[in-house]
């Protein structure tokens, strides 16, 4: 070694081609869960502790040998994301660390310039929050409101983006990559012109990335004030939702004691017959808006020429459109039917 402790050589899989490369030491793992969710993480998704380092050594090394140009972060607790949401399959988890980078490829009307300060519009509107306080199971609360989106202001993409960056702020913390989270949509006001953006195309990319391409549990999606024109999205969501996803959406109506029921009032706002006052977006925007750096930071280590990256592994979105082109038009006459 040349005295640099700064940089580390790699002992990826034999026969890798960064097998004698140096690279920027990786910062040191720190577990920060508690006892109570070390076990929860034993129980529901295989983690051991004592072989936790040596799980995410083995994903490392299958990237490093199946996917030398992937372009991603390799350290601890970025690989243990993958880990945790595919329940220390390695196979499995591998596969959605490359969706993850598939996703973020595939679709640069969401994922060029990807930060809070790009997205300030959407923020600010309200279109999406995280409630202040955690559900009785741990889990944060994405409250999405597509009512506060006005079209004629911005395309549809940019709130994918928002809603994007705050589920990359969520998963840091273990606690949530443990708990998972729970899903608020509130479709109050929405009409047929707005839900018109939201077509096959658009709604197979977003059910892709959090489906197959994050690594995020959604334990729970609850929809309420939805008009009848919710039927229409649904029957454009639904084919593209896993069963296990799909069982796992709950349809309140108006009815705020049926969503009492899957989320206690204790940590509602008053807007949905909560006791933990009105609704302030703000402090989520300012976290997530001073979280700049730290996404540079991250995003930086994921960023590659798109030449570089495995074309068989890129889905092509001028294919993905012609084949949406039969459902786009039954879907606008669904939707007129429903409204």
């Amino acid at each position: 070694m040349s005295g640099d402790s700064n940089y580390t050589r790699t002992s990826p899989a034999a026969g890798s081609p960064l097998d004698t490369e140096f690279t920027p030491a990786r910062p040191k793992y720190v577990c920060s869960l508690s006892p109570d969710l070390i076990t929860k993480a034993r129980e529901e998704l295989q983690e051991k502790p004592e072989w936790r380092l040596r799980d995410v050594q083995a994903l490392r090394d299958m990237v490093c040998k199946d996917y030398p140009s992937l372009g991603t972060c390799l350290d601890d607790a970025f690989l243990l994301r993958f880990l945790r949401a595919r329940k220390f399959d390695y196979d499995r988890a591998l596969q959605l660390l490359v969706n993850y980078h598939s996703c973020r490829r595939s679709w640069p009307e969401v994922f060029s310039n990807l930060k809070p300060s790009a997205i300030k519009p959407v923020l600010e509107s309200g279109f999406v929050t995280v409630l202040p306080r955690r559900d009785p199971e741990g889990r944060h609360v994405v409250c999405i409101r597509p009512d506060r989106w006005s079209p004629s202001q911005y395309p549809i993409t940019e709130n994918i983006r928002a809603i994007y960056l705050t589920l990359e702020k969520l998963i840091q913390a273990e606690e949530t990559q443990v708990n998972g989270i729970v899903i608020l949509a509130d479709y109050k006001g929405v009409s047929l012109s707005k839900a018109s953006h939201f077509g096959p195309f658009v709604a197979k990319k977003v059910i892709g990335i959090l489906q197959d391409g994050f690594p995020i549990r959604i334990k729970a999606v609850n929809i309420i004030n939805e008009p009848r024109i919710f039927k229409g999205i649904f029957a454009i969501i639904k084919p593209f939702l896993k069963e296990k996803i799909a069982n796992r959406f709950f349809l309140h109506g108006c009815d705020l004691n049926s969503l009492h029921q899957n989320i206690p009032p204790v940590i509602l706002p008053e807007e949905y017959g909560g006791t933990a006052g009105k609704l302030d977006i703000s402090a989520w925007n300012e976290l997530l808006l001073a979280s700049e750096e730290d996404f540079l930071h991250d995003f930086s280590q994921l960023v590659l020429p798109y030449e570089s990256f495995p074309q068989e592994m890129l889905v092509s979105g001028d294919a993905e459109e012609k084949q949406c082109d039969d459902s786009l038009r039954g879907m606008k006459a669904q939707l007129y039917y429903c409204y």
